[in-house]
């Protein structure tokens, strides 16, 4: 199975990798901002602006990585609770119609993430991401459904670690 503590360290070196991205395009970005070949030629010319904006979403981006790292830096791993209920920290399996099964880790931060242990694959999701609510409180053998570009789709819960 998981090994939760291996997934954190995993995770917490996937941030810092893009942390270190996002810093790197924000020092571009901000070279670009202050290039002197950004200074507008006429009022049309919006090179500088541009490259001001991006500068300043860079500049968030890497505000978002560092606050994640302090989110998992404090993070607690819960136990399973002795009803086995999917809560923060929970990794889930689920399965679908089609018996596949996709493993899921609730988190805080990182949504999206994608991360592997073994040959056993886990994407992170967010408890405020529908799917997330849905799975708050479910047990192994309960079902989860949501409509997806008004068609619904279901799951059932075989395993929450």
């Amino acid at each position: 199975m998981f090994d939760k503590t291996l997934l954190l360290q995993q995770l917490h070196e996937h941030l810092q990798d893009d942390l270190q991205l996002a810093e790197r395009a924000l020092q571009a970005s901000h070279e670009a901002a202050t290039h002197e070949q950004s200074k507008a030629e006429n009022k049309y010319d919006t090179r500088g602006l541009e490259a001001a904006y991006l500068a300043n979403g860079q500049q968030q981006r890497c505000l978002e990585i560092r606050q994640a790292l302090q989110q998992l830096h404090n993070l607690q791993l819960r136990p399973v609770d002795q009803q086995g209920r999917v809560q923060l920290t929970s990794l889930v399996a689920l399965q679908d119609a089609q018996e596949q099964c996709q493993w899921l880790w609730l988190l805080p931060m990182a949504a999206g993430t994608r991360l592997q242990q073994n040959a056993l694959r886990v994407q992170v999701i967010s408890p405020q991401a529908p799917l997330g609510q849905a799975l708050l409180g479910l047990q192994e053998g309960d079902e989860v459904s949501l409509q997806r570009e008004g068609t619904p789709r279901y799951w059932q819960v075989v395993a929450v670690c």
